[in-house]
């Protein structure tokens, strides 16, 4: 079946599998493998990249969405540079009337719905208008909170970005099953990469002078390159070598389920499963899953709940320009870490967690005494912080796919999606209640 119509089709139950008594067809040339395998390892690269770019703009502009005051004429959501002015003059924080954790959450509830119900039924609806809608929804945003007047209709196309990027990631990582495990690497490094250029691209268009609204409409080139890269670039996944593997890793493989039962090395695909089969998949998956959601709390709970409430008075940059850098250092940890795959690889991400939960009592203690006497010092911490959740990410999916068999892969990727979503949903919830205690506080 030509690899058009598996994605036209979509699932992977309609990916013809190559039986063990039949000879397998002459292989391809080195030249054509060669680049077959550079083609499929950029297009992840930029699927990575166009996916999450929407997300991490949506949040590098939080703190200019919640501020916005338009005067007729003025295109502009906030001057680039505003005088940091309290919002709340009772307070010995500079708040918002709402903490940037209600962008967060208009940025990551869709994204959690998608993801839990994707595991159930997600794969009956083909590849292909998945990610035709991803891309719609994706420009949708942009031009949608460039042009709003008001921070409902702003919320609203965040929420669109949520469900561009949610949708997208479910769709391309379960998509990496029907590839060589190299792929995840590249995709991971993608999503940093998003997070670096997102973010960089915001701060400096909107240092330079460019209004916020201007720099988003700048951005609309980037859901027509991910609809580019995937229905142009991509080649036809390697059937006869899906795993794409060396020794070494073929070595460290340890099943995540220890016993199978009969009816899981029955089936041929991971979508073919009963619910109890799946369940037991998932629970073979918790090891990793947990460790990921506590990453992800810890750090967003910094950066949407302690960000905006980390300003220093002794510098020259200005509030909002503060909390862009702080946006901007996290992104750059997380695509450096999220590119170290090929560097090292660490399966033991429980330690990941306790390092950012240490992370994330040392900033609000901060919070609370005000004990760090300058903003480089947070600096330093936050692009740690982004090295440590970017470590998380790319590695506990590497793990997954690495110990999960090729008939539960695609189910597996799809479903342990679920921990940031999580950790993030989480982290947003609670920062919202603690951002109007402290903003209470004389």
């Amino acid at each position: 079946m030509p690899w058009k119509a598996v994605r036209a089709r979509g699932g992977a139950s309609r990916i013809p599998r190559v039986r063990e008594d039949t000879a397998p067809e002459p292989q391809a040339p080195r030249l054509d493998r060669r680049c077959a395998h550079w083609k499929n390892a950029v297009g992840f690269w930029i699927l990575g990249l166009c996916n999450n770019f929407s997300y991490v703009v949506m949040l590098s502009a939080a703190h200019d969405i919640l501020r916005q005051e338009r005067t007729a004429g003025n295109q502009s959501h906030v001057d680039p540079s505003p005088m940091p002015t309290p919002h709340n003059s009772s307070s010995r924080f500079d708040c918002n009337s709402v903490s940037t954790a209600a962008v967060l959450l208009a940025d990551i509830l869709p994204t959690l719905v998608i993801k839990l119900l994707a595991p159930l039924g997600l794969h009956l609806l083909p590849y292909s208008p998945r990610v035709l809608v991803s891309g719609v929804c994706s420009a949708g945003s942009f031009v949608l909170v460039a042009f709003s007047r008001s921070v409902g209709t702003s919320l609203c196309g965040v929420v669109l970005a949520s469900i561009s990027s949610g949708l997208g990631e479910v769709t391309f990582l379960s998509l990496t099953a029907f590839y060589p495990r190299a792929v995840i690497s590249w995709w991971s490094s993608g999503t940093g990469g998003a997070g670096l250029l997102g973010a960089l691209s915001y701060l400096g268009l909107t240092q330079a002078g460019l209004s916020p609204q201007h720099t988003l409409l700048s951005m609309l080139g980037i859901p027509a390159l991910l609809l580019a890269s995937y229905f142009f670039l991509l080649s036809s996944p390697e059937i006869l070598d899906p795993g794409g593997e060396d020794e070494a890793d073929t070595a460290a493989r340890q099943p995540l389920i220890g016993t199978e039962t009969p009816e899981l090395k029955k089936s041929g695909s991971g979508w073919n499963l009963s619910l109890r089969e799946r369940w037991t998949v998932f629970k073979g998956l918790l090891g990793y899953i947990v460790p990921l959601v506590l990453v992800y709390f810890a750090e967003y709970f910094i950066n949407q709940g302690l960000f905006e409430l980390l300003f220093f008075w002794n510098t020259s940059l200005s509030h909002a320009e503060q909390y862009r850098w702080y946006q901007m250092l996290y992104q750059a940890g997380v695509f450096a870490s999220r590119s170290s795959l090929r560097c090292f690889h660490i399966r033991f991400t429980w330690a990941l967690a306790l390092l950012q939960c240490l992370n994330l009592a040392f900033l609000l203690t901060d919070v609370f005494l005000a004990f760090l006497p300058s903003i480089y010092l947070v600096f330093l911490i936050i692009l740690y912080e982004g090295l440590l959740g970017g470590a998380a990410y790319v590695n506990t999916f590497h793990n997954i796919a690495l110990e999960t068999s090729d008939e539960h892969r695609e189910f597996a990727m799809a479903a342990a999606c679920i921990s940031d979503t999580l950790g993030i949903s989480l982290s947003g919830v609670l920062a919202l209640p603690l951002h109007d205690f402290l903003c209470s506080l004389p």
